[in-house]
C-alpha cells in the first residue's frame, strides 16, 4: 500500500463524481417531492410513493457524497467507488430482471434507466481498477 495523500487523484475521476452528483440530484428531487407525477410522466403503471422516496433518498445519499468526496484522497475515492460498483451492479441486475419479467409494461424509460446503470457500472469498475493500481506499490524486498 502507498500513502494515498501523496498520490494525485486523476482530474477525470473528480469530474465523473460531479457528473454523478448532477444526475443523481436531478432524479432525486422530483422523485422525492413529486413521486406520483414523476413516475406517471415516464410511463410507470404502478406507483408506491414510499418506495419511490426511499429510492430518491439513495440517490440523494450517493449523489451528495459524490460531490462532498470529490476532493478526497485516493483512499476515499476507492471506498466510494466500491459503494458505487455495488449499487450500480445490484441496480442493473434488479432492473434488468424486472424488465425481462415485464415490469411496468416494459416502458422504454425502464430500458434507458437500465442502460444508464450498466454504463455507470463499467465507468466505476474502470476507475476502481485505476485507483487500485495507483495505490499499490510493489514491495522492494
Amino acid at each position: 500500500m502507498n500513502d494515498d495523500s501523496s498520490i494525485k487523484v486523476p482530474r477525470a475521476l473528480t469530474y465523473w463524481f460531479v457528473v454523478h452528483f448532477i444526475i443523481d440530484i436531478s432524479i432525486a428531487v422530483p422523485l422525492f417531492l413529486f413521486p406520483e407525477r414523476s413516475l406517471e410522466l415516464i410511463g410507470w403503471q404502478e406507483i408506491d410513493v414510499v418506495l419511490a422516496r426511499v429510492v430518491a433518498a439513495a440517490f440523494f445519499g450517493i449523489g451528495i457524497e459524490s460531490l462532498i468526496g470529490r476532493n478526497s484522497h485516493l483512499e476515499g475515492f476507492r471506498n466510494m467507488l466500491n459503494l458505487k460498483i455495488i449499487w450500480s451492479f445490484a441496480a442493473s441486475l434488479g432492473i434488468g430482471w424486472s424488465m425481462i419479467e415485464g415490469a411496468q409494461g416494459r416502458p422504454v424509460i425502464g430500458w434507458l434507466v437500465l442502460l444508464t446503470f450498466v454504463v455507470f457500472h463499467f465507468v466505476w469498475v474502470y476507475w476502481r481498477v485505476r485507483v487500485g493500481k495507483l495505490l499499490y506499490i510493489p514491495s522492494k524486498d
